[in-house]
């Protein structure tokens, strides 16, 4: 998982970004082949032919570095996604350690949880890829062309070499983000990770493993509002092909209880805090009236959709928002089946 508390994304093992909300974690994917294919969005960087992958995060981060050990060289991708500045960035850095190494990368962008085809033209340095109200520009030294639908390229790095992708979003009516320095970039966001686990004051059992989890649940965090998401996912099921597979990119009370509980052991007491106060907002006038879950800014209306494009993860089927807000009605569609054995 990539976070800059505000939105997320998640790469696979080979290096695929499979799945990516922007400007929130409530956002329609614009990489979605996590719940699909291909086609429904993804962008691959990695080395031509096979190759011995580990990945990990870069400490006290969600900065991921994955590196890839080649017949000929190694090289590492850097990826991260930016929580300083006002543009809402991903970044990637290929860094090539020893040897020679082939890189290729694939870039589908499909707005709307893949459903959406954007209109890519080229602009000076950069690429633009622009479907209703939401755009992506693309910035990066590496020769891209089109490919049916996709954008590919292919480059070769040596030694010592560097080769950035800087990928922003914005709406698409407004100019697109000044380009900017991924390797800045990316020590601006380790010092802003460094900044914020400096003040975790856990100091027991398992250190390390505990001090990464808080980070990882940092990263469910909506810094704006304070809130914090379930999961950065929806539409997972409990059990493949299972029929629980709800939208968890909201602020389910039950699971934000236990993240604060983990944050507070460790002495996250601004973020606490942060909750708090968005819980106060949320629950307004009228604290009888509480819901299981709220929106981000503590929208109410959840509206439930299904996503009939995609073929599901593994098959199972596609939902985004959820209905069940307020309660658990059966009179508007609503088995039995869908309330969780511990719900009231």
């Amino acid at each position: 998982m990539l976070s800059d508390s505000r939105s997320a994304a998640f790469v696979s093992k080979a290096g695929s970004i499979d799945w990516l909300c922007f400007p929130r974690f409530d956002s329609g994917a614009c990489f979605a082949s996590l719940l699909g294919g291909p086609d429904n969005g993804h962008w691959s960087l990695g080395p031509v032919g096979e190759a011995r992958t580990v990945r990990s995060y870069r400490a006290g981060s969600l900065v991921l570095e994955t590196t890839h050990s080649t017949a000929s060289g190694v090289v590492a991708v850097v990826d991260a996604m930016v929580p300083t500045g006002a543009a809402h960035r991903l970044v990637r850095s290929v860094e090539c350690r020893s040897g020679v190494v082939a890189m290729k990368t694939d870039v589908r962008v499909r707005f709307d949880y893949g459903s959406i085809i954007p209109w890519v033209t080229g602009a000076e340095d950069a690429l633009l890829a622009v479907a209703g109200p939401d755009a992506l520009v693309l910035r990066t030294p590496i020769e891209l062309h089109g490919v049916g639908f996709a954008t590919v390229g292919e480059f070769t790095v040596r030694a010592g070499d560097r080769v950035s992708f800087d990928l922003a979003w914005y709406e698409s009516h407004e100019a697109p983000p000044s380009p900017i320095d991924v390797d800045d970039a990316l020590e601006a966001t380790l010092q802003w990770w460094s900044a914020w686990s400096s003040r975790l004051s856990y100091d027991g059992a398992y250190r390390d493993d505990v001090r990464q989890s808080l980070t990882v649940l940092k990263g469910l965090n909506h810094a704006a509002t304070g809130s914090f998401v379930a999961a950065a996912t929806t539409s997972l099921p409990e059990w493949i092909g299972g029929s629980r597979n709800w939208d968890y990119r909201y602020c389910w009370l039950r699971d934000a209880t236990f993240t604060l509980l983990a944050l507070l052991k460790g002495g996250c007491i601004d973020d606490a805090r942060a909750w708090r106060d968005w819980l106060v907002r949320a629950v307004a006038g009228e604290p009888a009236r509480l819901q299981i879950m709220y929106g981000l800014a503590g929208e109410r209306r959840l509206p439930e959709q299904e996503l009939p494009w995609l073929d599901g993860f593994e098959g199972s089927p596609c939902l985004s928002g959820s209905a069940m807000a307020s309660s658990w009605p059966t009179t508007r569609g609503w088995s039995p089946r869908w309330k969780p054995s511990n719900a009231s």
